[in-house]
This record gives structure tokens, C-alpha cells and sequence, in this order.
């Protein structure tokens, strides 16, 4: 035991990884289905709606293309989901220990700029991972506007087969070098960091309000409910930059819908044409994606299942 400890101690980084790795692919699995249906209705615009809400986006994909059809995409997500997650976890812990004065707890801004940090680190896996997952997950709703309404659909849009995450990977690295896996990359960091300016801190706090006594962890259904509350929270308020990395992200498009050169054009063409509302697209789609997603990923993380894990490796 005391050898397993002094190793949890001096390999606190690889267990973190571990943890926010397993933590994630848990809660992808979990919730991967209402990710995709918030994807499709993002990247609906007026004019070519084919969904009306979340469970008519599931039902449709269902019956069009099959179960597995709503874990289109899933394959990349759960691929880089692991390093994704652990860089947000394990950085928004490093950062909250380097901004520590001798164990004291930090302030508000401290913990807002941990979050920060956290968010900025996880973009470099995070925005190749979303940019392959959006054109997996919205590939199904583009065919689906060329059977249903062709009118919207020009000749040649929809590729006969969907194409797999490394042939779109291959096909972006051919045309564009390594940028074009990083298109929208300004608009992943937009959302990405003031989420985890407001999630980290958030959910610190609220977990803290469920310790037992002073120095006691809080019990893990305190540590779930903290980060379902924090992750929707947070989810739903950077909602609407969301809404531009979706559209950003976006290669394939009907003939009657609007492409973006970049964030001020996304802005002001979804303004013009749909309204300010448009920004709220699979707002509630987000919050069940997120508040289940980072519940799971807290207890899986506060149970420390890299440091069981570190503690049966030979040598330990």
C-alpha cells in the first residue's frame, strides 16, 4: 500500500490521464446519439429544415439509417475523446496547483484563469476531433435533404457513399496540409475557453458545498450532480459560439444554404437571414450532451481510476 501511495504521488500526471481518458469515452458512449441530433439541427438553416427537434432528428435518423446511424462519427470522437479529456482535466489541475500558495484555496479570478488555461490546451486535439465528427454527423442529414427535398440539394453535393474519418482526414491534408484539419479554430478557442472559464470554477465550488467536514472529498453522487449542473451550465451559455463553429466547420452544404468565411461573417449572415434565436440551436441538445458527459467524467475522475490502475503495474 505505501509503495502504491508514494507512486500516486510522484506519477500524479499519467494517473490524471488515465482517468480523464476513461471518463471520457464513458460519457461519449453515453451520449454521442444527442450530440449528433444538436450537429443536425445547428446546421439546419431556413429553407431546408428536415428535423423540428431533437426527437424527431433521433426518430428520422432511425428509420433512414439504421440504429448505428446515430453514432455516425462516434469512431474519431471516441478516438481522440481520450486525449481531448484528459489534457482539459489534467491541465485545469495543473494549472489550479501552479496558481496555489501553499495548498490555500484559490480565488475566483485564479480559478477562472486554471480554466482558461484548460481550455486553450484542449483545442489543439479538440478542433481536428470536432472537424471530422461534423462532417460524419451532418453527412446523414445532407443525404437525407437530397431524397426528401431535392430542391434544396444541389446536383453533385451528397457523395454517393459517406466518407470515413481517414479518407476525409487524408483528403484535408492533401488540399489544405495540416490547416485544414483546423478550420475553425479561432471559433473551438472562442467556445472552448470562456466553457471552461465558467464550468472549472463553477463546479469547484459547488462540489466543495458537498464535503464531508473541512478536509473530507465530497461523496460521488455530490461530485455527479456538481458536474451535470456545471457542465449545462456552462453548455448552454457559449451555446451561440457553438452554433458558428458548427457552421463553420461545415464542408458540405445544400445549394440553398449560406457558407462563412469566417466568425464576423457567420455572425452576420445567421443575424440577417434566421435571427437571433438561430443562436440557440440545440441549446437543450448541448446541455444533455454535457451535463451527463461531465457528470460521468467527474466521478470517473475523482475516483481515481488511473492510480488503481498505476498501482497494479509492475514495478508498483
Amino acid at each position: 500500500m505505501s509503495s502504491f501511495l508514494n507512486k500516486q504521488r510522484l506519477a500524479p500526471l499519467p494517473a490524471k490521464l488515465i482517468n480523464g481518458g476513461i471518463a471520457g469515452l464513458i460519457g461519449v458512449s453515453c451520449v454521442f446519439p444527442i450530440d449528433l441530433a444538436k450537429t443536425r439541427l445547428q446546421n439546419q438553416q431556413n429553407g431546408s429544415r428536415l428535423y423540428t427537434s431533437m426527437s424527431d432528428c433521433l426518430i428520422k435518423t432511425i428509420r433512414s439509417e439504421g440504429y448505428f446511424g446515430m453514432y455516425r462519427g462516434s469512431a474519431v470522437n471516441l478516438t481522440l475523446v481520450t486525449p481531448e479529456k484528459a489534457i482539459k482535466l489534467a491541465a485545469n489541475d495543473f494549472f489550479r496547483q501552479y496558481l496555489s500558495k501553499d495548498g490555500q484555496k484559490l480565488t475566483l479570478i485564479k480559478e477562472m484563469l486554471a480554466g482558461c488555461g484548460a481550455g486553450t490546451c484542449q483545442v489543439i486535439v479538440t478542433t481536428p476531433m470536432e472537424m471530422l465528427k461534423i462532417q460524419l454527423q451532418d453527412a446523414g442529414r445532407i443525404e437525407a435533404q437530397r431524397k426528401l427535398m431535392p430542391e434544396t440539394v444541389g446536383p453533385g453535393t451528397v457523395p454517393t457513399k459517406s466518407p470515413t474519418a481517414m479518407q476525409l482526414t487524408r483528403e484535408l491534408l492533401k488540399e489544405k496540409g495540416i490547416a485544414g484539419l483546423y478550420k475553425g479554430l479561432g471559433a473551438t478557442l472562442l467556445r472552448d475557453v470562456p466553457f471552461s472559464i465558467i464550468y472549472f470554477p463553477l463546479f469547484a465550488n459547488l462540489n466543495t458545498l458537498g464535503k464531508r467536514g473541512a478536509e473530507g472529498p465530497a461523496p460521488f453522487y455530490v461530485s455527479f450532480l456538481a458536474g451535470c449542473l456545471a457542465g449545462s451550465t456552462a453548455a448552454v451559455a457559449v451555446n451561440p459560439v457553438d452554433v458558428i463553429k458548427t457552421r463553420i466547420q461545415s464542408m458540405n452544404r445544400g445549394s440553398t444554404e449560406e457558407t462563412y468565411s469566417g466568425v464576423t461573417d457567420c455572425i452576420s449572415k445567421i443575424m440577417k437571414n434566421e435571427g437571433p434565436s438561430a443562436f440557440l440551436k440545440g441549446a437543450y441538445c448541448r446541455a444533455l450532451v454535457i451535463a451527463p458527459l461531465f457528470g460521468i467524467a467527474q466521478v470517473v475522475y475523482f475516483f481515481g481510476v488511473g492510480e488503481y490502475i498505476l498501482g497494479f503495474l509492475p514495478g508498483n
